[in-house]
């Protein structure tokens, strides 16, 4: 039955990922760029955006980070229960940066990806949509 959810509603799933505003990088379990949503691709085009995905999160990253990101990943697959660490905050962006565990239907771990949650308040107007509302 669980898989069949999954499957059900895979497409509502990826929406709410690439309507996103915030970066989202996700990664196999061989530290491959799978996907980039398109805040992601903005956000680190000057990196390379789009042609990011299909290379190593490594060439992304010093080898401190990425040794850090074996580490993380290595305590992922420790425990189904070990799913999120905070990687780091930006002050100047207002933001923290985690790193979470992606795991199939059964549990198995099979990548993760990277979240970023700013804490800057959005002074948008409630309910903006211009002239249609």
């Amino acid at each position: 039955m669980k898989d069949k959810a999954y499957q059900a509603y895979s497409q509502f799933f990826a929406s709410i990922v690439e309507q996103d505003n915030c970066a989202v990088v996700i990664c196999n379990m061989e530290h491959e760029i799978i996907y980039m949503n398109p805040a992601a691709v903005k956000n680190y085009e000057k990196h390379g955006g789009e042609r990011l995905v299909g290379a190593s999160i490594f060439g992304c990253h010093n080898e401190r980070s990425s040794e850090r990101i074996r580490k993380v990943t290595e305590w992922f697959a420790q425990s189904p229960a070990h799913n999120r660490v905070h990687t780091f905050f930006h002050e100047k962006q207002n933001k923290d940066v985690y790193m979470i565990a992606l795991r199939d239907t059964s549990g198995k771990l099979i990548g993760y990806y990277e979240k970023h949650e700013f804490r800057t308040r959005d002074n948008t107007p409630f309910y903006e949509m211009g002239e249609n509302f």
